[in-house]
């Protein structure tokens, strides 16, 4: 089953747009006011042109740090042949990032992708160390090609020292952790989700395509030493009942088991959750859930996230009862799990939340639909508990104007509860646009 949509940081098959250069890129943003429902204020941070600062902002979705800064990736940019995908040469991808100033936002480029070991098509939400660097992966790129795209990569990127930057231009430093090999080796093409630390300092995530089975993909454990980075896998999906094509990324409860979702695969063929338990002879999975589209929704996609309960939330980006996809809940309930969807989306098929959940410190859900909404462009939500059930409250209906559309990634939220966001398409070079929706 594919995702819903022509564009290439949603699919396997990958068209960029114009490339990238290693080139610094300092722009002061005006941010433009665009009216909201619900008495939310929306604006837009960053129109992305195609050229130097990427296009397609599709990845995983944004990460902020303490003092409130944004950080993400981007598709495409300054033309590089290094990129090659079905037949047509773009850029490689870049990673940027939003720093607040007063009267607007500073968008400055930390990295430009080469197409060559570092990889292309960044596509995940990115991880901070202690020390402030962040990881992420490529979808393309790396040393070794797998079926028509090359199999991707796991990246690290280091800032500059502050003795050595007086502004925020400064580019980081990259450093290419792990070349996937793809089919007979160890996976291709890491997922949407984001990567997960343990204590010990050890990466794990997951890779949608390639493992022994062949297509399939696994959940991987790269541990770092005196020589590098070494990957294992934890574990192979099979593309039967035991899962197919995990795009979610992992989370860890409090006991040291890992769990995330597949896309495809199961009982039904329509995805699965699945936990993976630490034991002396490797790691045991255990199907959780079988989705089966009729009623709970299908093709579940994005990170998910698990609340101090130890209850996981997610999405599917399609299925009944509704064709909108469905936002879930899986909650332990002595010595099992029991599954309940939380709010059935209305769609035309494949056109629901493809980026995951966001959770605030209330306890509320945060999302974001592909092409769903008033003017059918996307839309971003919020559900809340409430005695027992949840209430929907559409945010924002993006147009397809100015404000973008297809909202293809996970919303997150600063200190002050402002909302933000990318858009994959629109805007006023129609490569896609970040925004902020403030309450």
């Amino acid at each position: 089953m594919a995702i819903q949509g022509q564009s290439a940081a949603s699919l396997l098959d990958v068209n960029l747009t114009a490339g990238s250069a290693a080139l610094v890129l300092l722009v002061l943003i005006a941010t433009t006011a665009v009216p909201a429902a619900q008495a939310q204020t929306f604006q837009v941070l960053h129109t992305f042109t195609g050229g130097a600062d990427g296009s397609e902002p599709s990845g995983g979705g944004l990460t902020s740090d303490s003092q409130g800064n944004l950080y993400g990736t981007a598709n495409g940019g300054i033309y590089n042949a290094n990129c090659l995908t079905s037949g047509q040469q773009f850029g490689c991808g870049t990673v940027y990032k939003l720093t607040h100033k007063s009267g607007g936002w500073a968008f400055s480029l930390l990295y430009s992708f080469t197409g060559s070991t570092d990889g292309y098509l960044p596509n995940q939400i990115l991880t901070f160390d202690s020390e402030g660097s962040l990881y992420g992966s490529t979808r393309g790129g790396g040393g070794y090609y797998c079926q028509g795209i090359y199999c991707g990569t796991v990246f690290k990127l280091r800032p500059p020292a502050a003795f050595h930057c007086i502004t925020i231009s400064c580019p980081w430093t990259e450093t290419t952790l792990y070349q996937f090999q793809g089919y007979p080796n160890d996976g291709a093409q890491p997922a949407f989700g984001h990567l997960t630390f343990d204590a010990a300092g050890n990466l794990y995530g997951t890779t949608s395509w390639g493992a022994p089975s062949g297509y399939s993909g696994n959940v991987y454990k790269l541990t770092p030493g005196g020589s590098g980075w070494t990957e294992s896998v934890l574990y192979n999906f099979t593309g039967g009942y035991d899962g197919d094509a995990s795009r979610s990324g992992v989370v860890f409860d409090n006991a040291g088991n890992l769990y995330g979702t597949t896309t495809l695969g199961g009982l039904y063929g329509d995805g699965v959750i699945f936990r993976l338990t630490p034991t002396e002879s490797g790691w045991r999975e255990t199907v959780l859930h079988n989705f089966q589209d009729s009623t709970d929704g299908s093709g579940p996609n994005g990170a998910v996230v698990m609340d101090a309960a130890g209850n996981l939330y997610g999405v599917t980006f399609s299925g009944d009862p509704n064709q909108g996809g469905t936002v879930w809940e899986l909650s332990p309930s002595n010595g099992s799990w029991t599954f309940r969807v939380l709010y059935a989306l209305t769609g035309s098929g494949e056109d629901g939340p493809n980026g995951g959940l966001f959770m605030d410190a209330a306890g509320n859900l945060y999302g974001a639909t592909l092409l769903e909404g008033a003017y059918h462009k996307g839309n971003v939500f919020k559900l809340s508990p409430s005695n027992g059930a949840w209430v929907y409250t559409s945010l924002y209906d993006f147009t397809g104007g100015s404000d973008g559309s297809w909202p293809n990634s996970r919303v997150t939220m600063d200190a002050n509860g402002n909302l933000f966001g990318s858009t994959e398409l629109g805007g006023e070079k129609q490569n896609g646009v970040i925004w902020e929706i403030t309450p």
